[in-house]
């Protein structure tokens, strides 16, 4: 796996994945930045979102699961000391679908967060606080 990032003038920068897909990363206006797009550990956080998800889904999708919706919101908390790095990280994921058994569900979340999930496993293995949750809700 690779990565390009390239500065694009005060603290905004540009990073490109190897498979060639682009997102803009910028600071914060008192640090010079115009607000172009997330800062780098705001990143961080989605990426640990995106994997997971992307597990859950796998899963669910898998045990024929009818999934209509998943939503992930993340929560973390960072040390007030620089490096000023994450401490904690909730992961509330919100599925919704059609007759969804609340056990393939739990099970979908446990998986992601014990075994598949390559990014919150190797923050937790860095010592960050990692927690899991989820509501099913029905599919109107």
């Amino acid at each position: 796996m690779k990565a390009t990032i390239d500065w694009t003038g005060n603290v905004s920068f540009k990073a490109t994945s190897g498979t060639g897909h682009s997102v803009q990363m910028d600071g914060p206006p008192d640090l010079g930045g115009q607000n172009l797009g997330p800062r780098p550990m705001e990143m961080l956080l989605m990426g640990v979102g995106g994997c997971s998800s992307f597990d859950v889904m796998s899963i669910l999708q898998k045990s024929r699961q009818d999934v209509t919706a998943c939503h992930a919101e993340l929560e973390a908390e960072r040390a007030d000391a620089v490096p000023a790095v994450f401490t904690k990280i909730h992961l509330h994921f919100v599925v919704t679908g059609r007759n969804l058994k609340e056990k393939q569900v739990e099970r979908a979340v446990s998986l992601s967060a014990d075994k598949y999930c390559s990014a919150s496993i190797m923050l937790g293995a860095a010592g960050v606080e990692i927690t899991h949750s989820f509501e099913i809700r029905a599919a109107e």
